[in-house]
C-alpha cells in the first residue's frame, strides 16, 4: 500500500480536502463541456458559434452553482464544528 492510512484522521478534514478537490475537477469540466456541447447543438441549428457561447455561459453558470453548493454545505459544517466547541466548553469558559 503506498498510502498510509491516519486512523486519527477528522473525517470532516477529509470531507472537507474531498469538497476542494472535487471544485478542481468540476469547473474545467463543466466549461468544457458546456463549450462543446453548445457547439454541437448550435450546429445542429446552424449557429455553432452561437451555441458555443451559450453553452459556455451555461457551464460558468453549472460551475459556480457547483461552487455555491459546496460552500454552503462547509458553512454547515463549520458552524456545526463551532456549536461541537462551544458545547464541548463548560459555561464559565465560554465567555
Amino acid at each position: 500500500m503506498i498510502f498510509k492510512r491516519n486512523e486519527g484522521a477528522d473525517p470532516g478534514e477529509r470531507a472537507l480536502w474531498g469538497d476542494l478537490m472535487s471544485l478542481g475537477f468540476t469547473f474545467p469540466l463543466c466549461i468544457t463541456l458546456g463549450f462543446f456541447l453548445g457547439r454541437w447543438v448550435g450546429s445542429w441549428f446552424g449557429l455553432p458559434a452561437t451555441g458555443q457561447w451559450v453553452g459556455l455561459a451555461w457551464g460558468i453558470a453549472a460551475a459556480f452553482w457547483e461552487l455555491y453548493k459546496v460552500n454552503r454545505r462547509m458553512a454547515r459544517r463549520d458552524e456545526a464544528e463551532l456549536k461541537r466547541l462551544q458545547e464541548e466548553k463548560g459555561p464559565d469558559e465560554r465567555g
